[in-house]
Order: structure tokens, then sequence, then C-alpha cells
């Protein structure tokens, strides 16, 4: 089979002299340098390769989970995002085997909202903290409750949080 071409640039006519590189180079894996050529998404500016180490639907599920928020994720949401936003709050965020609630990269701060069934899952929570650890992050936990009814309280706890980095 052969190699499939680089289109020209937008509005180039006629495929002239080649528009990059990438025209010299074959777009798909069909040559004996298969295991030579570059993964096939490159992370974006500023991801690294740690994206390339996720499960391959880590991805996707992050986009259900954001979508499927529970009120109290959204409610800390809209807070954080109103309150903290220099720190460039993410939501839903795969790491590792694990999503965090929400995460701060730049404070290395993971927030997570939990509800009854951690009380249930200690031994789950633990672990996933201490992975989440390893990569870097400090952890907070906050209960359903808490953010509900006491918003400006679990945002103090946060802010404290973030002045001890």
């Amino acid at each position: 089979m052969s190699a499939i071409k680089a289109s020209p640039l937008v509005g180039e006519v006629g495929g002239g002299p080649a528009a990059s590189a990438a025209e010299k180079t074959p777009l798909c894996a069909f040559s004996a340098d298969a295991e030579n050529a570059p993964p096939p998404n490159p992370p974006h500016k500023g991801e690294g390769l740690r994206r390339l180490t996720l499960r391959p639907d880590a991805i996707d599920r992050a986009r259900s989970l954001r979508k499927a928020m529970t009120e109290p994720e959204r409610l800390l949401w809209r807070a954080l995002r109103e309150t903290l936003p220099a720190w460039h709050w993410r939501k839903q965020v795969p790491i590792g085997p694990y999503f965090a609630d929400f995460a701060s990269h730049a404070a290395k701060l993971i927030i997570e909202v939990d509800g009854g069934q951690h009380a249930r899952a200690a031994d789950y929570d633990a672990e996933r903290t201490r992975v989440l650890e390893l990569e870097g992050f400090r952890v907070l936990r906050v209960w359903n409750d808490d953010v509900v009814s006491n918003t400006d309280g679990v945002l103090r706890r946060i802010a404290e949080e973030l002045a001890v980095q």
C-alpha cells in the first residue's frame, strides 16, 4: 500500500513544492520503520508526554464525568472559578489511573468532593490519595454537605491550603 501524501497548504492549488516536512514523510505506518514512527497524537502545548500514558478511554471518560457532575461539584466549580481564578482550576482531570474532581497544576493541589459512599471506601480513597501524592499533588477532601451548606468555609480551607504551598 502506498503512503498517503500530506495535503498542500490552504490556498495552494496543484501541489507545487512540499508545503512542509510532513509531505516528505509518510503519514501512515506501513513501512519497516513503523516502530520508529512518532506517536499518533502528539501532546498539545504544555501537556508533555503524560497524556500519552493515560488509558485509551481516559479523555472520553473525563468528558463524560464533566457532563455528569453532581450539584455540589457544580457549586464548587463555579466558586473556584470566581473566587480563586488565578490558580487555573481544571475539572475531572485524568491523573494516573484516577480522575481528580478539581486540580490546579500550578498549586499541585487536588480537591476531591466526597459523598456518603466515601465513608465506606476509606481504603480505596487512601490508595487513591497515595497515588495522586506520588504524582506530586496534595489532596484536599471536602464533603458534599460542606460544599452545599458552607461554601465560604470550604473556600477558606482551600485558600489556606494554597497559602501553605
